[in-house]
């Protein structure tokens, strides 16, 4: 599988031609990036960072993780409704991490005062690499589920043409035909048209909370673009436009600019630097209101860290999933090993651990956004500082998945062209609504595979490491 591309790959006359197919085909398909952060910067746009050809993936393990995708939005949807367990899990997280716990005050806050609204809509990504076993074969193993901000969904919707083109021009017709469809565009809008309708008011609009700088806002428009199809109004505003415009109505309706928001759909809010205090009350005022949010804030935690490595302990999914072993079983086949830094004789065998073999593990920070993951000598550093401290417990140890590296040209502008020995993790969307007990709408919404050089530990398409890809299953 390695020399997939082998013959392609060692001619270079072909390759220079391709590359340059290959950028045209992505700029007339659509797949494109701002080229720098400016608030009014759309006129200067490039193609967004992709593989020259598509990785394989093994057909198996890539039907694994579609099937599992339904079970996984039912159980983060369970999470978000079990307030005990979020209060055990996150005790003491809470209680070192500023962040999250600023977070959790405001569920607590919502919690006390009583939720008002029974529309949930949930819009995530689970993200997986492929273990490779000492008998040759893979495993699907998740790296972590993103229950905020999903990106991607728009612009891996345009890109299976992109390659497909690539592959004819490369005399690959055959291999071109393999390539998937995949519209996690149509499926991601789907949940959002699905909880607009029952929120009840053609007037009502889905409100997106974005930053002022967004190079990927293409990714953004695809979604956007769908809902306006179905004639569904979205207006686009910042946290500061919420805390100087937004107010709630006797009934908590909540009102943006004088329009009345029927979802409030985050794709910021994600990090400590998204957050002024003013934007903690706007964040505050926008959950406390009858809009929906996707997601809510019991959502967003649920997605945490912390959660993912108790969901690991045995017997807590049976806690969610009774009398469905086989869900229990499809989930929990997909779990990394997972180990707690909490206080105690617990936390300090895995601190030990940790230390011994520092290159066999991650180090995880309740952070998204990627980029903040901890590796090898960056481990024994963080650990040896923190051992004997309450700090430890603002992160959790996972182990290191160790995928097969494949070969491939990552295109990325301004980047001179070279052969990369490449890893890619595979993201399956899921989109779900559920409407007081009932789950009205429970979906994988599509997929995205990126695909990183080996020289990087960490980091996505947002934070400049990761390009955009395709599978070809294999």
């Amino acid at each position: 599988r390695r020399s997939l591309w082998f013959d392609v790959l060692m001619d270079n006359d072909l390759i220079k031609d391709l590359v340059d197919v290959a950028k045209d085909s992505a700029l007339l398909n659509g797949v494109l990036m701002r080229t720098k952060e400016t608030p009014n910067s759309s006129e200067v746009v490039t193609y967004a960072p992709f593989t020259l050809f598509p990785s394989p993936v093994p057909k198996d393990t890539f039907h694994q993780a579609l099937a599992v995708q339904t079970h996984y939005n039912r159980l983060v949807d369970k999470i978000s409704q079990d307030s005990s367990f979020l209060e055990e899990a996150l005790a003491t997280t809470i209680k070192v991490d500023d962040f999250t716990g600023r977070l959790f005050n405001i569920y607590r806050h919502v919690l006390q005062e009583g939720k008002i609204q029974s529309i949930v809509l949930g819009l995530n990504r689970s993200d997986y690499m492929l273990d490779q076993n000492g008998d040759g074969s893979a495993s699907l193993k998740q790296i972590e589920i993103n229950t905020i901000a999903a990106s991607f969904g728009g612009l891996a919707s345009h890109t299976p043409n992109v390659h497909r083109h690539i592959l004819k021009v490369a005399g690959r017709l055959e291999d071109s035909k393999r390539i998937l469809d995949n519209n996690p565009s149509a499926g991601l809008a789907k949940g959002l048209a699905k909880a607009w309708e029952l929120y009840g008011s053609e007037r009502a609009v889905v409100l997106y909370l974005v930053e002022e700088l967004q190079r990927n806002i293409f990714d953004h428009r695809y979604v956007e673009n769908e809902l306006w199809k179905r004639n569904i109004p979205v207006i686009r505003r910042q946290f500061e436009d919420v805390a100087k415009t937004g107010f709630l109505d006797q009934d908590k309706r909540l009102f943006v600019d004088g329009r009345e928001v029927a979802i409030v759909y985050f794709r910021n809010g994600y990090m400590p630097q998204n957050y002024t205090e003013q934007n903690w009350e706007a964040r505050l005022m926008m959950e406390r209101s009858m809009a929906v949010k996707c997601p809510d804030i019991s959502t967003h935690l649920a997605g945490t860290k912390k959660v993912q490595q108790e969901l690991a302990r045995p017997g807590v999914l049976e806690r969610f999933f009774p009398g469905e072993p086989d869900v229990v079983d499809q989930i929990r086949a997909t779990f990394a090993g997972l180990y707690t830094l909490d206080m105690g004789p617990e936390g300090d065998k895995t601190v030990a651990m940790a230390l011994a073999k520092p290159d066999q593990f991650v180090l995880k920070p309740q952070r998204e956004g990627g980029g903040n993951n901890l590796y090898g000598a960056e481990i024994c550093q963080v650990l040896e500082g923190v051992k004997q401290s309450t700090e430890r417990m603002a992160y959790i140890l996972m182990d290191k998945v160790q995928p097969r590296p494949v070969h491939n040209y990552l295109l990325r502008l301004g980047t001179p062209l070279k052969l990369s020995t490449c890893l890619s993790e595979l993201g399956v969307f899921g989109a779900y609504v559920r409407h007081g007990q009932d789950m009205v709408l429970n979906e994988c919404a599509g997929h995205l595979l990126r695909t990183k050089s080996d020289e990087h530990s960490d980091g996505g398409v947002a934070a400049g490491v990761a390009v955009l890809d395709n599978p070809l299953l294999v």
